[in-house]
């Protein structure tokens, strides 16, 4: 995939006006995104973007205690300045195409490693094991 066809299938999938804002939102989401992944899986999902989206998801430095999914949504927020709500429409946006991208298997160990509650910005059920 090329960085014009993610820039289109994010468009698509957030119903943004244009390629601008949804380059804008697409760079605000992995540069936040960047910052939680660690280890093989930061590796793989860097391999399955294309050339631009892995420059800006690995020139992130990874923080040492991940974000839970409102802090990152927070985080978006701040970035775009907008509200969290948008930031929540917009992060979710860019991480359920990032999902399709990687497949079921790498989002399912992307998830293995994020806190809790980070599922259903990727697109996918949070599944709880049962006390």
């Amino acid at each position: 995939m090329t960085w014009n066809e993610l820039v289109r299938h994010v468009r698509a999938a957030g119903r943004y006006d244009d390629d601008q804002e949804t380059e804008r939102v697409l760079h605000a989401v992995l540069t936040a995104l960047g910052g939680q992944l660690v280890g093989e899986e930061r590796r793989d999902l860097a391999a399955a973007l294309p050339a631009k989206a892995r420059a800006v998801l690995t020139s992130q430095i990874p923080l040492t205690q991940p974000l839970d999914a409102p802090a990152l949504v927070e985080n978006v927020a701040a970035r775009l300045a907008t509200t969290a709500a948008t930031a929540r429409w917009d992060t979710s946006s860019v991480l359920t195409v990032l999902a399709d991208l990687a497949g079921n298997h790498l989002t399912g160990r992307l998830l293995a490693q994020l806190p809790p509650g980070y599922a259903l910005l990727f697109g996918r059920a949070e599944l709880t094991t049962a006390a």
